[in-house]
Order: C-alpha cells, then structure tokens, then sequence
C-alpha cells in the first residue's frame, strides 16, 4: 500500500485511490456532464433555429467541448481535484508529492482524459490503471497526479511534527524551487514515521534527507541543528509558501507557522549556539537600565507551558 502525505498546512496520511471508486466517481461526472450537455444542446438547437447548417454544427461542437471538457477542468481547478463524482465516493485528485492540484495539472488531465475515456469508452484509462501500481491512468501520468482517498480511519492519520521555536521561520529567503516534490514527499513520511524507527535508522536517514535538501536548497544545515529539526523547518517553509499561493495573499505571513510578515520589525528567534553570536545580556545587567523580568514561578505568576515539538535545542 504506497501512503501519501498531503502538501497543505494539514498534512494526512492517503491511500491511493482502487479502480472500483474511481470507475463510480468518474461515472457519476460523465451522468452529470451529459445531462447538461443534453440541456444546451436542447437550447442552443432552440435558439439557433434560424442559422444554416454549418453554424448549428460549429455550436454543437464548441458546446461538446465546453461542457464535457472544458468544465471538468474547471472544477478540478477550483475544487483543488474534488469532483462531483469524487466528493460523493470520498476521492481527491492531488500532485504526485501531496500537495493540490492546480490548472495545468487539471488541463492536462482533461485533455488526455477526452481520449482515454470519452472516445474509447473508458477501456484504456482501465488498461492503464490495472497496470500502474497506484492505479494512475494515462491523463496521471502525464500531468504527474493520483487520485487518492480521502476518508480514513482517524487512527491511520500522521501529522507532520512542527520545526523547534528557535528554529521556525530562518530559512524564509531559501529558494526550494530546486527541491524536487519526491523528495518532499520522503522528507513528509519521515517526519511522520520518525517516532517508530530505532535512533540510529532514524538519524542515518535524517541526516541523508537533509544532505539532498541542502544540496538543491543551497541552505547548509547550521552547525549543531539537527537534521530532523533540520528537515521539519524547512517543510514547514515549504507549506508556508504553499498556504500562501492557494489564498494568494502575497508575502503576509500564515499564523502559526513561524515565519514574520512584512512590517512586522520582528525576526525569528535564534538561540545563541545556532546563530553563532555573543549571547545577549540580560535586561538590567551590564549598565542596562530596563528593569529585569520577573522570574518564573515567582508570586503571582507561573510559567507558560512550552509545546512539544519532538526536537531539542543545540546543546
């Protein structure tokens, strides 16, 4: 069973998607696109009466591909690979790495899709799932997608562990147009699965997945970060940029995700060891005349509670 881990701020665990489901959800778009193609075709044959021949012809045929292609496209697009057919069965069209689907990958689907299963019945895109180990067609294939399913038990779900405070938002300015998304994928289910392995499997494999990131990435891995912190920090950049271009909101930063919006004059914070700087004095030390903060667990006050992230600061 290959086990996929979504690119959104929400990352679960799918199966991709068995010929059976796809077959239902896939009849149940072809139901619904050829009621409303039989429904234009009825108003445009009312409607153009009074043209020729040759006119009636190049309508009927620019409302084919309007309402039996062109529509499919874009409701994959808009719905991020959620169909009619696909939201009843509980199916979702994603990226070969996770993450949604976006125009060109919807395009590509759909034009290849008119061949496969409106112009031979559905035999090859069949042929082609039965061969492919995760059950992809041809219109998969080449615009690099999986239908995957998305109701599991809620025992089955991983979440991707959050990169350390001190860690969160450094590697804003990296460019990852580089990373390739398998690799993203591989980084996704080792942070999900890295609580199950031995130490020792666990850090090998942290230390070579963050050798290929940093390797496309340009960002070295700072000296005494780990590599799982290493990883989760830099996916979590990833999926910040992603949230950012689904909701097209340009350079405002995502809550809870680390990263500083513009205008802010904030920054991440940086321990003292990964930096590689002077530690900073403590208020009301060294001639500063601030007045020193209180310290835990004095009267009146307790300590706010730190989430777990599952990694350690630098010793």
């Amino acid at each position: 069973m290959d086990e996929l881990v979504t690119g959104e701020a929400v990352a679960l665990e799918l199966r991709p998607a068995k010929l059976p489901s796809r077959a239902l959800a896939v009849l149940l778009d072809l139901l619904v696109a050829f009621a409303a193609y039989l429904l234009v075709s009825m108003g445009l044959m009312i409607a153009s009466a009074s043209l020729d021949d040759a006119a009636r012809t190049a309508l009927s045929i620019a409302s084919f591909l309007l309402v039996l292609v062109g529509a499919p496209i874009a409701v994959e697009t808009l719905s991020h690979g959620r169909s009619l057919g696909k939201m009843a069965v509980g199916l979702r069209v994603v990226r070969d790495d996770g993450g949604p689907i976006r125009f060109r990958h919807a395009l590509v689907r759909g034009g290849i899709g008119m061949i496969e299963i409106l112009m031979t019945f559905g035999v090859v895109a069949c042929i082609a799932s039965l061969v492919s180990a995760r059950g992809r067609r041809l219109g998969d294939v080449f615009a690099g997608t999986l239908v995957v399913r998305e109701r599991v038990p809620a025992a089955r779900t991983g979440l991707v562990p959050p990169p350390p405070p001190w860690l969160a938002g450094r590697f804003a300015a990296v460019d990852l147009s580089a990373v390739p998304d398998g690799l993203w994928l591989a980084v996704r289910q080792y942070l999900t699965r890295m609580g199950q392995l031995s130490p020792q499997v666990g850090w090998s494999m942290a230390e070579r997945l963050a050798a290929d990131v940093a390797e496309r990435s340009g960002a070295p891995v700072p000296p005494g970060v780990p590599p799982g912190a290493y990883l989760a920090a830099m996916l979590q950049e990833r999926q910040v940029r992603e949230a950012r271009r689904a909701a097209g909101s340009g350079g405002v930063g995502v809550a809870g995700s680390g990263a500083v919006g513009p205008g802010t004059g904030g920054g991440p914070v940086v321990p003292p060891s990964v930096s590689g700087g002077p530690a900073p004095s403590a208020p009301g030390v060294g001639g500063d005349s601030r007045v020193a903060p209180r310290e835990p667990g004095a009267a009146g006050e307790r300590p706010s509670p730190k989430p777990s992230t599952g990694f350690v600061p630098p010793a």
